[in-house]
């Protein structure tokens, strides 16, 4: 497909570059999210889920919606409040991941299959909306957010938890992606981690946007048995590294381990490695 072609003021024709499809990112995200085993690296992000719901001020009794539930932190930490709870993912298994915890907590919670930029629900249907490292990962940002501002009954509120451009998170995927580019023409998912851009998302539609920045600390064996477990469970690492052939693998091996020693403050029989996100409450017009 040829690109567009447009003037510049000098009347010189350029090329433009053609509109990334989002629908088609969209799918291959849905695979990079459902392969690996996210659900035995999301269980460890549980106190997440729960500093959200008391930033959130949820109450017994309140409409609550996950958005991009995972395997269902943010679910749990409102059910175990006695919120009413829809929990929703694109990916059925990490649902089923989520559902099996309810289950075994003897909390309810009605768990459904949905697209975070299509959420199939009336307009105001939830008091309060939540999302822990998940709508963030939506390739449209603006239909994101406008679904979970138009589910949000007005007064309700928007509770999120999101990577930080310059937090842990944020420096892994940097790496990742100097070996393996993102789709271009895509906002990163990490600008969801800066405050003016939740602003710019949210700003005209809210009548308070209150952000604070928190620290989830990973605990492991040593750096190897990190890149171990996300080369194994977690999707963006899993896929990085079956993209790449062998030396390919091996380099980036090696700056996942540079990283790694760089953030650990564990000593050298551990690792521990803060990794800031934002944590934003936003209380919908």
């Amino acid at each position: 497909m040829n690109a567009p072609i447009a003037l510049c003021p000098s009347g010189q024709s350029i090329a433009v570059p053609p509109s990334p499809d989002l629908e088609a990112i969209k799918l291959r995200q849905q695979a990079t999210w459902a392969s690996g085993d996210y659900g035995f690296i999301g269980t460890r992000l549980q106190i997440v889920g729960e500093s959200l719901a008391e930033a959130a001020d949820l109450r017994a009794g309140e409409r609550v919606l996950d958005v991009a539930a995972g395997n269902g932190n943010a679910t749990l930490a409102a059910a175990r409040r006695f919120a009413e709870v829809t929990s929703t993912d694109y990916v059925p298994h990490l649902l089923d991941q989520a559902a099996t915890r309810a289950r075994a907590e003897g909390l309810a919670v009605d768990f459904r299959v949905a697209d975070a930029e299509a959420l199939p629900f009336a307009n105001g249907s939830f008091d309060v909306a939540l999302s822990t490292f998940g709508v963030m990962f939506t390739p449209d940002h603006d239909r994101s957010a406008g679904e979970l501002l138009r589910v949000v009954r007005h007064g309700g509120r928007i509770g999120l938890a999101a990577w930080t451009p310059a937090g842990f998170i944020g420096e892994l995927f940097r790496v990742i992606g100097a070996h393996v580019p993102p789709p271009a023409g895509v906002r990163s998912p990490l600008r969801w981690g800066d405050e003016p851009y939740l602003v710019e998302l949210f700003g005209r539609h809210a009548i308070d946007i209150r952000c604070g920045r928190r620290s989830f600390n990973f605990r492991f064996r040593s750096p190897a048995h990190w890149i171990e477990v996300f080369r194994t469970c977690y999707g963006p690492t899993h896929k990085a590294f079956a993209a790449l052939d062998g030396d390919g693998q091996a380099r980036l091996h090696a700056d996942l381990l540079q990283l790694l020693e760089s953030r650990n403050t564990g000593g050298v029989d551990s690792l521990v490695i803060p990794g800031e996100y934002l944590e934003a409450v936003i209380t919908r017009q």
